[in-house]
């Protein structure tokens, strides 16, 4: 027995084993508590909650249940070690108001998400825009980040660390960072700015510089454009901020410009013939818009008669088919009323002299 009691009265770096033991046994009660306490709100909380008809005291629940165990052995190994290790000095302070400012950081992280999957994404799922849907991951990633680096930042200084260094740091480090990452900010503005904005959605025909094609998919840094010849091509959001971006879909109908050229030996008759007979077609053909139809006699050409002849096809007809109809019309009754297309030609004219 005085073995055992010279043993435990033994004194390490200011504390006895007795006190070493009874820290120790404190904090593993705590553990075991922490333990029960998880397994009773599994048990018997979970099922409480699942019985009523909202579901924020069910996520409440699931996501302070582990913080709050955590926290519960962090403050009782706290009190532990204060109260029974005299010389533990002022480094357990800061290490256990660091934990502690971290724990709480993390139920405050994890609610907030929850709260965000469990009611703001049901609301954005059921809107019509698609800006939300884009912008709602980057806005909870970005919340987390925000939440975290608060965390450690107060965390950090309840440790005793000089934050405003810290921060001046992290502020030199941002601008290195922003100066590096300023083609993806762009990028990023870009894709906000086809968001809120709408010059295009997905499935709709764009033309950008030399890009012709339907649009497949819109995202936060790039789009992607699936051109006339079938293939795929990635567009930098940036480059809509900068070119001018035509949507052909939006259209209200397609303008078709036409130039017939009559041979020179056609009369004043004829060419009024001409341009009744392109109003006759006009009128015959349902997908053209009549009322936009202009027609003008306006060109003596080199070789040719010019006449000008501008229609409009409705926005929901065929395009080729219509003016397949339109120039095979035009065609037939030209030909049928003896109009002569005019094709390059060149008249010498040969004057013999005689000496």
């Amino acid at each position: 027995m005085d073995n055992f009691s010279d043993f435990f009265n033994r004194t390490y770096y200011g504390n006895t084993v007795q006190e070493y033991f009874i820290a120790f046994g404190i904090i593993l009660g705590a553990i075991l508590a922490g333990k029960l306490v998880y397994w009773i709100s599994k048990r018997f909380i979970s099922k409480l909650t699942a019985k009523s008809k909202s579901k924020l005291d069910d996520i409440i629940v699931d996501k302070v249940e582990e913080p709050v165990v955590f926290g519960l052995v962090l403050g009782t190994s706290w009190w532990a070690i204060n109260t029974q290790l005299t010389n533990a000095g002022v480094f357990f302070d800061h290490v256990f108001g660091f934990l502690i400012v971290i724990n709480i950081t993390w139920l405050i992280a994890r609610l907030s998400d929850a709260l965000i999957e469990e009611y703001v994404v049901p609301m954005t799922e059921k809107t019509e825009s698609d800006l939300d849907d884009q912008l709602l991951p980057i806005f909870r990633k970005g919340l987390r980040i925000i939440i975290w680096v608060l965390g450690i930042i107060v965390g950090l200084n309840n440790a005793g660390y000089d934050v405003g260094a810290v921060i001046a740091g992290l502020g030199i480090g941002g601008l290195a960072f922003a100066l590096a990452a300023q083609d993806t900010v762009k990028n990023f503005f870009g894709g906000i700015m086809i968001f809120a904005d709408k010059p295009f959605s997905i499935g709709d025909r764009i033309q950008i510089g030399s890009i012709d094609g339907i649009v497949k998919e819109i995202g936060i840094r790039s789009t992607r454009i699936e051109t006339l010849a079938g293939r795929i091509v990635t567009v930098p959001n940036s480059m809509f901020s900068d070119d001018a971006v035509e949507n052909v879909d939006k259209e209200p109908n397609r303008k078709i410009v036409l130039n017939i050229g009559l041979t020179y030996d056609t009369s004043a008759e004829q060419m009024e013939r001409a341009i009744a007979i392109l109003k006759e077609i006009v009128q015959e053909n349902q997908t053209i818009l009549d009322e936009k139809v202009l027609t003008s006699f306006n060109a003596f050409g080199d070789f040719s008669l010019g006449i000008l002849f501008v229609y409009y096809i409705r926005k929901e007809a065929d395009i080729l088919e219509s003016q397949t109809i339109v120039n095979l019309a035009i065609l037939k009754k030209f030909g049928a009323a003896g109009l002569d297309m005019a094709f390059p030609t060149q008249t010498l004219y040969h004057q013999s002299i005689n000496p």
